[in-house]
C-alpha cells in the first residue's frame, strides 16, 4: 500500500480542541468485521460488546508536564523547550526539542520560572530542532524533578491552538496512568472513566497493563510514498508477568482480547512468541504495522479518530480491513466525529 491511499478530506472544524463533557460520553463508533455493520453509540455502550473473562489491556504510562518556557541568557528571548527524554539523571541531562531553534547554540543558558531558580546549559546539538541540555539546579534529585514539574505545561499537541488550561492536567491523562514518561497521551484510554472501568470489571472483564512510553514520534508525518522505506521512532516499552499470564489465559480460552489504543497493540504485537502468546518484554520498539498485517493478540481494538496519512490510521486499516476503515472514516466525517488527541473513539470487533 503506498501513502497516497492513507489522504483523506479533513474538515478542520471536526480536530477535537476540547475532550467531551464526560470522559464516557464521547462518541463510539463500533465496527464488525465479521458483519461489516457500523453503529453510532456513546463511549459508555462499551460494555454492551464485552463479557466475563475477556480481556481489556491498558496502557498505563503517565504523560509527564513536558514543555517549558524558558528565557535566553542576555537577550531575554523567549524560547520553547519540549522535554522528550532524560539521558542521565545524576548529570541531569536531558534530550529535548527547542523553539525557535536558530538561536540556540552551544553554550547558550536559558532560565525558567520567575525567580530563574531552573537554569539550563545547551550541550550538544542532536537534530535541527534537537538540543541536549545539562540543568543546573541546586538541590536533590526529587528536588529537581518536582521543579520540573512545577515549571512544566501538559505538552497538548500542537494542533490545539489554543492556551493550556488548568482542566487539560486532569484531562490529558488516563485514570489508570501510573508510570511516569510519555510526552503525549495514549488517547483510546482518555475515555474511561471510574465509573466504567468499575462496572466492567463488575461484569468480570479482566484488565491487564503494560507500558509504552508514548514519544514525540507518534505526531511524525510520513514522508515517503513507499510504506515499506518509512521508520518509526523507538519507544520504550515494559509488559510484566502479571500481564501475559492474563492475556494468554484469554487466548487460550479464546476470549475477546481488546487493544485500548495503538501503543498497546504495538506493545503486544512486537512480544509475540514463536507459538503465538505473548512474552514479558522490557525495551524498545520501533515496529511500524500497516496492511497487509497478520495480528497475533488482540481481536478487537478501541481507537480514536486519526488524521489522514498517519502512522495511527494506517494500522487501524490493517486491523479493520483498509477498505472497511476508509468508509467508515467517510462516514464519521459525514456524520461529524470529533478526530485526534481529544476527539471521539472507535470499537473495532
Amino acid at each position: 500500500m503506498k501513502l497516497s491511499h492513507f489522504n483523506f478530506e479533513l474538515p478542520d472544524e471536526l480536530l477535537a480542541e476540547y475532550p467531551s463533557e464526560h470522559r464516557d460520553e464521547a462518541r463510539l463508533m463500533v465496527l464488525n468485521r465479521e458483519k461489516q455493520t457500523i453503529e453510532h453509540k456513546y463511549f459508555k455502550d462499551l460494555i454492551e460488546y464485552f463479557d466475563e473473562n475477556d480481556v481489556m489491556i491498558l496502557n498505563n504510562t503517565k504523560v509527564f508536564p513536558a514543555r517549558l518556557f524558558g528565557n535566553k541568557e542576555k537577550t531575554g528571548a523567549r524560547i520553547e523547550v519540549f522535554l522528550l527524554r532524560e539521558l542521565n539523571s545524576e548529570q541531569r541531562l536531558w534530550d529535548v526539542l527547542v523553539d525557535p531553534a536558530r538561536k540556540i547554540r552551544i553554550g547558550n543558558k536559558l532560565y525558567f520560572g520567575n525567580d530563574d531558580s531552573l537554569v539550563a546549559e545547551v550541550i550538544d546539538n542532536t537534530t535541527s530542532r534537537g538540543r541536549t541540555l545539562r540543568f543546573l539546579f541546586d538541590g536533590s534529585y526529587e528536588e529537581f524533578r518536582s521543579k520540573l514539574t512545577e515549571l512544566g505545561q501538559t505538552p497538548l499537541p500542537k494542533y490545539i491552538k489554543r492556551d493550556v488550561e488548568p482542566e487539560d492536567e486532569d484531562r490529558y491523562q488516563t485514570i489508570y496512568a501510573k508510570n511516569e514518561g510519555a510526552v503525549a497521551a495514549p488517547t483510546a484510554g482518555l475515555h474511561f472513566s471510574k465509573h466504567l472501568l468499575k462496572r466492567l470489571e463488575i461484569k468480570g472483564v479482566n484488565f491487564a497493563e503494560l507500558t509504552l512510553h508514548v514519544g514525540l514520534g507518534t505526531f511524525n508525518p510520513v514522508e515517503v510514498e513507499d510504506l515499506s522505506k518509512h521508520k518509526m521512532d523507538s519507544e520504550e516499552i515494559m509488559i510484566d508477568q502479571n500481564a501475559t499470564q492474563t492475556i494468554n489465559a484469554a487466548l487460550k480460552d479464546k476470549r475477546r482480547i481488546c487493544s485500548v489504543g495503538t501503543t498497546v497493540m504495538r506493545s503486544v504485537e512486537s512480544s509475540v512468541s514463536s507459538s503465538g502468546t505473548l512474552n514479558e518484554y522490557s525495551g524498545w520498539t520501533n515496529k511500524f504495522i500497516f496492511p497487509p498485517y497478520d495480528f497475533s493478540i488482540a481481536n478487537s481494538m478501541i481507537t480514536n479518530f486519526h488524521t489522514p496519512k498517519s502512522t495511527l490510521l494506517m494500522m487501524t486499516a490493517a486491523f479493520g480491513g483498509y477498505d472497511f476503515i476508509m468508509k467508515a472514516y467517510e462516514e464519521a466525517v459525514k456524520e461529524k466525529y470529533k478526530f485526534y488527541s481529544y476527539g471521539d473513539a472507535m470499537l473495532i470487533l
